[in-house]
């Protein structure tokens, strides 16, 4: 890590409740390439007032965690089609004091449906109805995916979401045989209580072709190690996050880069 001075750019995350792998993950790359920036999580109740400190204080880049990815919209000044898609931003960039917002999650799960080659006429299933869910449900009306049912429990936001991007939504998980693509967009599999939580049943995974969990740490959630017991084709919540976070350090840096570079990174940013 170099000694900072007067004359580094500064990136930053905004959250509630902020991780260190988005710090990780970029710090990494800043070191590695020689790039004159820094990276720092911030903690915050008050996205108006940090919205104005990255205008105030000519910071480059923030990437916008919950609660604030709806609130920060109108804040900005332009809004790339990947957060209009969705109404939700994660990324802002400052460029001469105009902020121009983006969703690189929605890129992300976008781009990993095409390099998998994941087929349109699939039948699809996503569980869970929250911010990523709609992320993820975008990404795959946008990509041609004319079939997809959201599988959620919460009786206001499920339905609004399959409604939304022109779906069906169902309560309980149907028999299995239904879905080619099942996609988990819940806590279940990550690290704390819902840690060994399978978030489909085994004949559900049986019955799949593709099996998608966008769980992010651990990189290898119990879906995602049933998924490949069983020999089906598999999309992980690491893939989506280091894609993103790609996605991120290029627009603020202008620096693309490569696949090794990117899997590296992210093993950094999940060591720590």
């Amino acid at each position: 890590m170099p000694i900072l001075d007067k004359d580094m750019t500064l990136c930053i995350s905004l959250s509630a409740r902020p991780s260190n792998m988005g710090t990780r993950f970029h710090n990494f790359l800043y070191d590695e390439l020689g790039l004159p920036f820094v990276y720092k999580a911030f903690a915050t109740d008050d996205i108006e007032g940090a919205v104005r400190g990255i205008r105030a204080l000519r910071i480059r880049g923030a990437s916008v965690s919950m609660p604030f990815k709806e609130a920060v919209i109108p804040l900005v000044d332009e809004l790339e089609p990947s957060a209009r898609a969705i109404d939700s931003v994660n990324t802002v960039v400052n460029t001469d004091g105009r902020l121009v917002a983006a969703n690189t999650d929605y890129e992300a799960v976008a781009a990993l449906l095409e390099q998998h080659a994941v087929d349109p006429a699939s039948r699809v299933l996503v569980r869970g109805s929250g911010g990523m869910a709609k992320a993820v449900v975008a990404a795959f009306r946008d990509a041609g995916f004319a079939r997809l049912t959201v599988l959620a429990r919460n009786a206001e936001l499920g339905p609004a979401l399959a409604a939304q991007y022109g779906y069906d939504w169902i309560a309980a998980e149907p028999e299995p045989g239904g879905a080619d693509v099942i996609v988990n967009v819940t806590p279940m599999g990550m690290t704390g209580p819902d840690a060994s939580r399978l978030s489909f049943s085994p004949e559900h995974v049986e019955a799949a072709s593709v099996v998608f969990d966008v769980v992010a740490f651990p990189p290898e959630t119990p879906l995602i190690a049933a998924a490949r017991s069983a020999g089906k084709t598999v999309i992980t919540g690491a893939e989506v996050h280091a894609l993103q976070a790609a996605r991120q350090f290029e627009r603020y840096t202008g620096v693309a880069l490569t696949a090794d570079q990117i899997a590296r990174a992210a093993a950094f940013s999940r060591a720590g």
